[in-house]
Formats: structure tokens, C-alpha cells, sequence
């Protein structure tokens, strides 16, 4: 499975992107797809998870309510669009894909995670 990460860039506090996670050689929707970030200094974190066969969601305190995950299964991709950012989601984000069925405590461990895109940079500017 390779994932193609895109999308980030360079924004203003309170400004919006959206980041893509395209797969080739397989259908996206047969796998749990979250997205991590890691900032300068900072532990990797994941951020939203979108699950596999029931399409449920999972998103970290800090971006609930600014982010939403979704999946296009005719583009097979998923997508992390991102409101109202703010300097501290300044960071590489990273989708991965895995075929586990996570719940609320395993669904940010990044080890559960078989393929990983190769990141794009997302710079909130204050």
C-alpha cells in the first residue's frame, strides 16, 4: 500500500486546509485511516481516525469541533479538513492505514498502523 500525503501549506491563524491521503494499488476502504502530526520537538500525536466497515470517528481534544475526517471511496482517499487553525497545529502530518478496528484507547497508537504516507507540512503563522 503507498499513501500519497498533500495538502498542507502555509495559513494564517484561522485560516482552513484540507489534506488528501490517496492510495494506490488498493481500495482505502478496507482500512482504518488516521492521521497523525508531529511538531518540532513534540511527541507524534494522532489526530483523526477514520474506522473501517462502519466509517466511525475519532478525533483528538484539541481539534474537535475544528476538524473533520471524511472518505471518498469513488477517489479513495480520506481527507482531514482543517478549520480555524491556530499556531500550536503547526506540524508534518502523516496519514496511515491500518485494518484494525480501533477504539477510544487504541486508535491514536501509531504502532497499529501497517503503511504510512510521507507527510506534508502544515505552518499556521500567528
Amino acid at each position: 500500500v503507498q499513501l500519497q500525503a498533500s495538502g498542507g501549506g502555509l495559513v494564517q491563524t484561522g485560516g482552513s486546509l484540507r489534506l488528501s491521503c490517496a492510495a494506490s494499488g488498493v481500495s482505502l476502504d478496507y482500512y482504518t485511516i488516521t492521521w497523525f502530526r508531529q511538531a518540532p520537538g513534540k511527541e507524534h500525536e494522532g489526530v483523526s481516525c477514520i474506522r473501517r466497515r462502519d466509517g466511525y470517528t475519532y478525533y483528538t481534544y484539541a481539534v474537535k469541533g475544528r476538524f473533520t475526517i471524511s472518505r471518498d471511496n469513488a477517489k479513495n482517499t480520506v481527507y482531514l479538513q482543517m478549520n480555524s487553525l491556530a499556531p500550536e497545529d503547526t506540524a508534518i502530518y502523516y496519514c496511515a492505514a491500518g485494518v484494525l478496528l480501533p477504539i477510544q484507547s487504541s486508535w491514536a497508537r501509531s504502532g497499529l498502523y501497517d503503511f504510512w504516507g510521507q507527510g506534508t507540512q502544515v505552518t499556521v503563522s500567528s
